[in-house]
């Protein structure tokens, strides 16, 4: 069987440079380029952990159009703007994309969509892990079940890096309970609480969000109610299975028909 072609938007970032050695530690799956803002003019110039990997300084290009040139599949990780640039060539080109970035508007969201409509093919999570995703599952049943006599409250705390709050993976739990409740989040959802704000509004998901430190990801659901409280937790103690789940979705993603997917569909997990 022949390999899958991947690059990566964004490959001398962090994720960039853990997605590529997952990539080739990964059997169907071949690194192909990574995009890069920064001009790489001589191999010797490469960071070394890619050099290792068989990249060249031709390998890592500067813009959407040579990136998809380069692949059947990219992943991305990067900035919302760099990932709305992408989409675009993508769609254009018939390359599938993985969106692990965070940070999205409700309209770059919507205009994933719209080019998803429209043919591109694409799997975008806010948290490519199998554990959370289980338990976006299970806390969209548990907002089903206990009713609207539970408040539910989304906890998260990540390093004191992270630029973006509540995080991308806060958000998503959000919209399973808002899901499992039938309401929409955006116009039931608290995200910020300060001074004599009033009693809590029966039916709000309210969020919390905690940095510092070197904390890779913790996220908690509280569903509390008259006499008892549930809380639902998943604690992250590596960033390999973030790029582990991006390359599972990615080789799942190779020949789909165009839509957009969910990481419950590349991990057959039950639909909400």
């Amino acid at each position: 069987m022949t390999d899958i072609m991947i690059a990566i938007n964004g490959i001398t970032g962090r994720m960039g440079r853990q997605i590529a050695a997952e990539i080739a530690a990964r059997d169907g799956a071949r690194l192909t380029a990574g995009s890069s803002r920064q001009s790489f003019h001589d191999d010797a110039d490469l960071p070394a952990d890619l050099r290792d990997l068989g990249l060249c300084a031709a390998d890592l290009v500067g813009d959407p159009e040579s990136l998809c040139a380069h692949a059947q599949v990219i992943i991305d990780f990067s900035l919302p703007p760099a990932t709305m640039a992408l989409v675009d060539v993508a769609h254009r080109t018939g390359t599938a994309v993985v969106i692990g970035t965070t940070g999205l508007s409700s309209a770059e969201e919507a205009h994933v969509q719209a080019l998803a409509d429209d043919g591109l093919t694409c799997v975008i999570a806010p948290n490519m892990g199998l554990g959370i995703n289980l338990l976006m599952t299970l806390v969209t049943q548990a907002a089903r079940a206990l009713g609207p006599g539970f408040d539910i409250e989304v906890l998260e705390m990540h390093h004191s890096a992270k630029v973006d709050a509540p995080s991308g993976t806060a958000l998503g739990l959000g919209k399973a309970a808002a899901v499992g409740r039938g309401i929409d989040l955006a116009s039931n959802s608290v995200r910020v609480r300060d001074g004599h704000t009033g009693a809590r509004e029966a039916g709000s998901i309210g969020f919390a969000t905690l940095r510092g430190g070197d904390v890779i990801g913790e996220h908690s659901v509280i569903f509390a109610g008259p006499g008892e409280r549930i809380e639902l937790t998943h604690k992250a103690s590596s960033r390999g299975l973030f790029s582990a789940g991006a390359v599972t979705a990615g080789l799942w993603l190779a020949g789909r028909p165009a839509g957009l997917y969910s990481m419950a569909d590349v991990l057959g997990l039950p639909k909400a």
